[in-house]
């Protein structure tokens, strides 16, 4: 297991950092940051409920911190999180700002949901030997990046479209996780853009994208399938069942480009399905 832990603890207030540290170095998933309310520390088996009450001097110092104080990374919080550095996922509640009717930003957060990002080399060994593109399916926190991390390690030639910065961060100019010798990283762009920019630039023999959300990156998966390259792609669903009752993504359950589904659970097991 691998964690850019380093990298978090920047980002987490001073007064935690010890405490965090002690409980949370080899085990913790995510800590929550409420105003008024002491924080709490996830792991897989418990939660453990830390001293002093959250103020909101420290949310603001997380969210400064996590965006660097840039004005780009402050933007992604208008889809609700900030990518910290290391690959950690900030999520963020608070007050909205919409322009007409979409959100462009948090202006005053209250509460943070930090989800640690870790790497475990070998954990898609099994899957290796499955044929044809795989869709990684499940709920949020379920394990899909991690497993898609590990999966495009075995796969040549991948192009990875990093959009988010989560599947190969990167600190000191270094990738804080192993991205294999034959894979190509693009970071910071859209999917939509980025599986279309290195399907032309790179001659990649995969793509792999995480989180797929809407009905553009499933077209630019569509186009990047039909000029012969594999795909790796993970997206947030039951299973197939429930996939295919959204309207997004049907056009790429129909295209025949996936034939097999890891559904994952929030035990981090998975199970295969068929997509039909």
């Amino acid at each position: 297991m691998k964690c850019a832990w380093n990298e978090l603890m920047g980002v987490i207030p001073q007064r935690l950092r010890e405490q965090v540290d002690r409980q949370g170095r080899e085990t913790m998933q995510e800590l929550r940051l409420r105003i008024g309310a002491p924080p709490k520390l996830h792991t897989a088996a418990s939660v453990s409920q830390l001293q002093g009450a959250v103020t909101a001097q420290e949310i603001g110092f997380v969210v400064n911190m996590a965006s660097r104080y840039s004005l780009w990374a402050a933007a992604t919080s208008a889809k609700g999180y900030i990518t910290a550095r290391g690959g950690h996922r900030i999520g963020i509640c608070g007050e909205a700002v919409f322009d007409g009717r979409e959100m462009t930003g948090i202006r005053t957060a209250t509460s943070l949901c930090i989800r640690v990002a870790r790497d475990f080399p070998g954990i898609a060994d099994k899957l290796r030997q499955l044929p044809g593109n795989l869709l990684i399916l499940g709920p949020p926190g379920s394990g899909k990046t991690t497993l898609l991390r590990d999966l495009i390690r075995k796969h040549p030639g991948t192009a990875v479209v990093d959009e988010r910065g989560e599947l190969f961060p990167m600190a000191q100019n270094e990738f804080c996780f192993d991205p294999g010798a034959d894979t190509d990283v693009l970071t910071g762009c859209p999917k939509t853009v980025g599986i279309d920019t290195v399907l032309r630039t790179m001659g990649p023999s995969w793509i792999a994208v995480d989180e797929i959300t809407a009905e553009s990156d499933c077209d630019a998966l569509i186009r990047a399938g039909w000029c012969g390259v594999g795909l790796l792609a993970t997206a947030h669903a039951a299973g197939v069942a429930d996939l295919r009752s959204r309207p997004i993504y049907r056009k790429l359950l129909d295209s025949g480009l996936f034939q097999t589904a890891i559904v994952m659970d929030r035990s981090k097991s998975w199970r295969k399905e068929r997509i039909c």
